[in-house]
């Protein structure tokens, strides 16, 4: 039996890792958990969010996963070094996170130098796509935490004035201060691509971690 490939999440965002991961690997087996009892992450200690993401990477082992995908930013920046150590070091199942690749196509598709970055409350102060970014010389990276847009994705409002009018209160001081590429640092945000990228304007370049991931786990493959 072809031993599949596990792909974790704190919800539903990271269906948008699999979908990716489903078209480029068309041919394998994969596994999605999404830890929606305990959602959202972004806003629980540090801590925590490392434990609940090592029980979904236990729980995952049982099923005989070749290898992991991190399809959640925060329980990247929270215990992606753990889950290296314990499960790529020590087990030699690779370890695929979605904060790095999205910082590359950033980087690639910004024209003024100036990047933004959207993501949990923990996310954002874990300074992780901070750190992604930090090699780049002449870069400008902005940050701001969204911290209910998870909570709409999960409710599956992705339209309508009340979510319009928090997106626009969260994305107005990126917009203002002149981004021209706007990286979606949450597995969910890619639903909310339509507001968000009303809100922003055309002019700026929405970068999201899915397509960038999937080219990463075949390419470990």
């Amino acid at each position: 039996m072809k031993r599949p490939i596990g792909f974790i999440d704190s919800g539903v965002g990271g269906l948008t890792v699999l979908k990716e991961a489903l078209k480029q690997l068309p041919n394998e087996s994969m596994i999605f958990l999404g830890d929606s009892a305990r959602c959202p992450y972004g806003t629980r200690p540090k801590e925590e969010i490392r434990q609940y993401t090592l029980e979904m990477v236990q729980f995952l082992l049982q099923k005989n996963i070749k290898m992991l995908v991190i399809a959640c930013n925060t329980a990247t920046a929270a215990a992606l070094a753990d889950a290296r150590e314990r499960y790529w070091i020590d087990a030699g199942i690779p370890v695929v996170e979605v904060i790095t690749p999205a910082a590359r196509q950033s980087v690639i598709a910004t024209r003024n130098h100036h990047v933004g970055v959207i993501g949990t409350k923990a996310t954002i102060q874990s300074e992780a796509y901070l750190r992604a970014l930090a090699a780049v010389p002449g870069l400008t990276v902005s940050q701001q935490a969204c911290p209910a847009f998870v909570d709409f994705v999960e409710a599956g409002v992705t339209t309508g004035e009340e979510i319009e009018a928090v997106a626009r209160e969260y994305l107005t001081p990126l917009k203002e201060a002149g981004v021209d590429t706007l990286i979606l640092g949450c597995t969910h945000y890619p639903l909310l691509t339509g507001v968000i990228g009303r809100i922003m304007g055309e002019r700026v370049t929405l970068v999201t971690s899915s397509e960038a991931t999937a080219n990463v786990t075949y390419n470990e493959l």
